[in-house]
């Protein structure tokens, strides 16, 4: 990709109404950082070597074209931070190491996003339906009687065995098996009741 560099001091147009030029009066060489000029061949000569390198990081051309293509970008952007023009190529191999890694790390967060699945969501329906059925079920749940619910609360919604409900209420195993059994059938029938 061409670099379109500023014309030569000399052939420029003279200043225009009286309002001198940015680079009127400037040294030729800008001794306080890289030169466009400086750049451009650093581009032409070097472009290709900070390709291969983006090619050992990263593993599609287009990619690490985009990465070569962004350093030059920031170099250029940055060139005046940088005051030895000999250093540029190195500050380009660093940025473009730089840019490989962020690459990289996007692509890995991508594929990991990707590879977790998407829960299943429930339709509004469903969950309209599912409000329904937890509504009748809470109704249903206060007709029972007393013993029968706190069964049933302890032993599905607390998830707790017979054993430890016995202990809990303070009554005997046989009698949380006998209001279990009878607190579901009655459920059973005040849910279908509903339905």
């Amino acid at each position: 990709m061409p670099v379109i560099a500023p014309m030569p001091l000399r052939t420029r147009p003279a200043a225009v109404s009286g309002i001198p030029s940015p680079r009127e009066g400037a040294d030729e060489t800008m001794a306080a950082g890289t030169t466009v000029d400086h750049l451009t061949e650093t581009y032409r000569a070097h472009y290709r070597s900070l390709l291969g390198l983006a090619a050992l990081l990263l593993d599609d051309t287009a990619s690490c074209e985009d990465v070569v293509q962004e350093a030059f970008i920031r170099v250029h952007s940055a060139r005046n931070r940088v005051r030895d023009p000999e250093k540029t190529l190195a500050y380009l191999r660093q940025t473009v190491v730089n840019l490989s890694r962020s690459a990289l790390r996007r692509r890995i967060l991508g594929l990991k996003l990707l590879s977790k699945p998407m829960p299943d969501m429930a339709s509004a329906e469903e969950g309209a339906y599912d409000q329904l059925e937890r509504d009748a079920l809470i109704k249903a749940m206060r007709g029972l009687q007393r013993r029968q619910r706190e069964v049933l609360v302890l032993r599905y919604f607390a998830d707790m065995t017979e054993a430890q409900v016995a202990e809990t209420l303070g009554i005997s195993l046989g009698s949380v098996k006998a209001y279990g059994s009878r607190g579901i059938a009655a459920l059973r029938i005040a849910m279908e009741a509903t339905s």
